[in-house]
C-alpha cells in the first residue's frame, strides 16, 4: 500500500515536471502557452470523437508495444526492438492479406493477426539467438534490427507488396471483410482495444500466477541467483520471454494494419515502439499499468497533432517531452531506490 502511494506520488511529480518542461519549450519556441496547452487538451479529450478516434486509437499500438517492452524488461532483457517487431507484424499481415483477400472474416482476420504475431516473435528470436549463441548485447542487436525492419518495409511497399497500380509506395488496401470491426459507428474505434485489454490481463495473470511467469520474474530480478539455484533454465527462459515480447509487438503491428491503416507504407509507425519504452517504464513494468500509461501517451500523441494544427506548434516538441519523460522516470527510480536503501540502513 505504502509502495503504491509512493509510486503514484512519483508519477504525479514526473507528470508535473513534464508539464513544466512543455511550457518552457513553448515559451522558448515563441508560442503562447495557454492556447497551445488548450489545443493539446482539446485534441486529446475535447470531444467524444477525439477520445475514441484519436486518443484511444493511438493507445492501442502503444499498449501492445508497451506490453512487449514491459515483459522483456521484467525478464531482464533490454528489448529496444519493439519498433522493428511491430513493423514486421504489420508487414506479415499485409503479405498474408494477398492470398487471403477472398477469405471470410472469421477465417481471414485471425490468420492475419496470428501471422503478424508470429512474424514479431520470429524477429525477436533473431536477437535472442544472437545474445544466447554469440553474446551480442540485445540493446545493439534490437536497434540494428529496427533499422533493418524499417528499410525492409520500404522495399516491400516499393516491390513485392506494392499496390497493383504501382503509383504510391504502399500495399493494396485491405478488403473491408478483413478489417477489424468498428466498435462505435461514426468513429475509428475498433475491437483492437478489447483485444489489448484481454492481452494485458492475460500477461499479468501469466506473470503472477504461473510457474513460467515466476521463472521470468526470477531471472529478471537476479539472473545469477536464478542460475545458481539450479531450478531455472535461464537461457531457455530468456529466449522464451524474448519471443513472447516480440509476439506482443508483432500483434500490435497487425492490429494497427487491420484496424486503422488498412495498408502498409513507409513510416508505417511514427515511433510507437520507441515511445513504448516510456509507456512501460512509467507503468513500472506492470502489464495493467501499461493500459493507463498507453492511454496517457495516446492522448499526448493526439494532442500534439491538434497543437500543431490549431496553434502552429511543431509536434516534435511533444516528442522531446516524451524523451525527457524517460529520463525523469529513470532518475526518479534511482532516487527512490536510494531513499529505500537509506531507510533500510537506518533500521
Amino acid at each position: 500500500m505504502r509502495g503504491s502511494a509512493r509510486a503514484l506520488a512519483q508519477l504525479g511529480i514526473v507528470l508535473l515536471a513534464a508539464l513544466a518542461l512543455l511550457s518552457l519549450l513553448l515559451v522558448a519556441t515563441g508560442h503562447a502557452v495557454g492556447p497551445a496547452l488548450a489545443a493539446l487538451v482539446r485534441g486529446a479529450f475535447g470531444s467524444s470523437y477525439a477520445i475514441t478516434s484519436a486518443t484511444i486509437v493511438r493507445m492501442i499500438p502503444l499498449g501492445f508495444a508497451g506490453l512487449a517492452v514491459s515483459l522483456a524488461f521484467r525478464a531482464g532483457i533490454l528489448n529496444i526492438g519493439a519498433e522493428g517487431q511491430l513493423l514486421m507484424g504489420a508487414a506479415a499481415a499485409a503479405a498474408l492479406a494477398v492470398p487471403l483477400a477472398a477469405a471470410p472474416a472469421a477465417v481471414g482476420i485471425p490468420l492475419l493477426l496470428t501471422g503478424g504475431a508470429v512474424a514479431g516473435a520470429a524477429w525477436a528470436a533473431v536477437a535472442a539467438l544472437l545474445r544466447l549463441r554469440f553474446g551480442v548485447l540485445e540493446v545493439i542487436s534490437t536497434i540494428m534490427l529496427n533499422f533493418v525492419a524499417q528499410y525492409l518495409t520500404g522495399w516491400l511497399v516499393r516491390g513485392p507488396l506494392q499496390e497493383p497500380t504501382r503509383v504510391n509506395p504502399q500495399s493494396a488496401s485491405l478488403p473491408s471483410a478483413l478489417q477489424l470491426p468498428v466498435l462505435l459507428e461514426g468513429t475509428r474505434l475498433h475491437v483492437g482495444v478489447l483485444l489489448l485489454v484481454v492481452v494485458a490481463f492475460a500477461t499479468w495473470w501469466w506473470l503472477t500466477h504461473t510457474a513460467s511467469g515466476f521463472r521470468v520474474r526470477a531471472v529478471g530480478m537476479n539472473e545469477a541467483a536464478a542460475r545458481s539455484a539450479g531450478e531455472v533454465a535461464v537461457g531457455r527462459t530468456i529466449a522464451g520471454a524474448f519471443v513472447v515480447s516480440g509476439l506482443l509487438a508483432g500483434l500490435g503491428g497487425a492490429v494497427e494494419y487491420t484496424g486503422v491503416t488498412y495498408a502498409l507504407y513507409e513510416n508505417f509507425s511514427p515511433g510507437y515502439g520507441y515511445t513504448a519504452i516510456a509507456v512501460a517504464l512509467l507503468a513500472r513494468l506492470h502489464p495493467l499499468g501499461v493500459l493507463g500509461t498507453a492511454l496517457l501517451f495516446g492522448a499526448l500523441e493526439a494532442g500534439a497533432n491538434a497543437m500543431q494544427r490549431d496553434a502552429g506548434v511543431p509536434s516534435v516538441v511533444v516528442s522531446v517531452v516524451e524523451a525527457v519523460l524517460i529520463l525523469l522516470i529513470v532518475g526518479a527510480d534511482r532516487w527512490s531506490d536510494r531513499l529505500s536503501a537509506r531507510a533500510e540502513a537506518a533500521t
